[in-house]
């Protein structure tokens, strides 16, 4: 049948095809997201809930300390390798016996590692790293001589193999 216009006229069969390509690309578009989600992100958060809020205000209490200190932090990431160094108040070099950072990334665990920083000649610690380009935080853990080990936490953006 034609349209008094002349053009195609719409049927049935028409709107039916049009919905099931309409609701088959829907359809694909949710299960390739469902895919991609559940692929990309472990679930896990924390081993135990409980004991995770138990220490919160333990850190918050660490954090207060160490802000108490005025120590202030360097932290370099280029060419292939993580650099830091802490100095206290007056600006001065602060002597750390070792220290480890934890480099992770926000949503997955497929590329976290830990690496060990190696104290240097100049008194900043140093590590070589290979991290790609995107998110990552940051935590150092630096034993400098505190009832427990100072920690810095930081979240960066890497692009080209160095820290923005």
């Amino acid at each position: 049948m034609r349209a008094a216009d002349g053009g195609r006229e719409l049927t049935g069969r028409h709107v039916l095809a049009i919905l099931v390509a309409f609701f088959s690309v829907v359809i694909a578009v949710n299960l390739t997201m469902a895919y991609l989600a559940r692929a990309s992100w472990t679930g896990f958060v924390v081993e135990n809930v409980y004991v995770a809020s138990r220490e919160f205000n333990d850190r918050a209490e660490e954090d207060r300390t160490q802000a108490a200190l005025g120590w202030t932090s360097e932290l370099a990431i280029a060419d292939g390798k993580i650099t830091y160094r802490l100095r206290d108040r007056r600006g001065a070099m602060v002597k750390v016996a070792r220290a480890t950072a934890s480099l992770r990334r926000p949503a997955t665990v497929v590329d976290d590692r830990d690496a060990f920083l190696a104290r240097q000649p100049d008194g900043s610690l140093s590590a070589p790293v290979e991290l790609h380009d995107g998110v990552w935080i940051i935590e150092i853990h630096a034993d400098a001589g505190l009832a427990k080990p100072y920690r810095d936490r930081r979240r960066l953006v890497l692009r080209n193999g160095a820290a923005s």
